[in-house]
């Protein structure tokens, strides 16, 4: 078995400049995204402080892929309901069941990219796009039903019995969920390790 080799270290100067240690050279927001999309793992710290900012990093080449012409992936909808788990008591769940979603998203490219280099038509970009829909409904219809647990929501107020039974009822649920969504995501390799 291969060793998994150690992530390359990038350091952020305070005049913005990003310093790959590996190749003792300079670069840019798009050489980090790049290597993502290839697969290298770095980390990137902070030069004067040594503090890991790798996720502040990633977000920033995020919002830049954003506005790209053409290049949004995030729907201002998801980004308003994503802003909104911030401080609720579902933001714990949240990275669990993105990173969950990623997952399967990512295996269901992989079988479509096979799909279509055996069909090569239109037909395989037609099944793409139909993926894509699925997965963006199924991802939609999760995030809203999360909502009526919010405490500022309507719905997630109690004011009748009957109602208080099934918020109950519905917490109780989520919470075996989110128990078996931990027994999923702890049984399975993870490659932040």
């Amino acid at each position: 078995m291969a060793e998994k080799k150690p992530p390359t270290t990038i350091k952020k100067y305070a005049n913005r400049r990003l310093y790959h240690m590996g190749t003792s050279t300079y670069v840019t927001l798009e050489d980090l995204a790049r290597m993502v999309r290839n697969g290298e793992e770095f980390i990137v710290t902070d030069a004067k402080t040594g503090e890991d900012i790798t996720r502040a990093v990633l977000g920033q080449i995020i919002f830049e892929q954003e506005n790209k012409q053409g290049q949004s992936l995030l729907p201002t909808t998801f980004l308003r309901q994503l802003i909104r788990f911030y401080g609720d008591s579902m933001q714990a769940l949240v990275p669990r069941y993105l990173e969950f979603s990623m997952d399967s998203l990512t295996k269901d490219q992989q079988k479509l990219r096979a799909q279509m280099e055996k069909a090569f038509g239109p037909a395989a970009f037609q099944a793409m796009e139909e993926q894509v829909r699925a997965n963006m409904a199924f991802f939609g219809e999760a995030m809203r039903m999360w909502t009526p647990f919010r405490p500022d929501h309507p719905a997630g107020e109690a004011s009748d019995p009957h109602r208080a039974e099934e918020i109950a009822e519905l917490k109780r649920q989520m919470t075996e969920m989110r128990e078996k969504l931990e027994t999923l995501t702890r049984g399975r390799p993870s490659g932040d390790e």
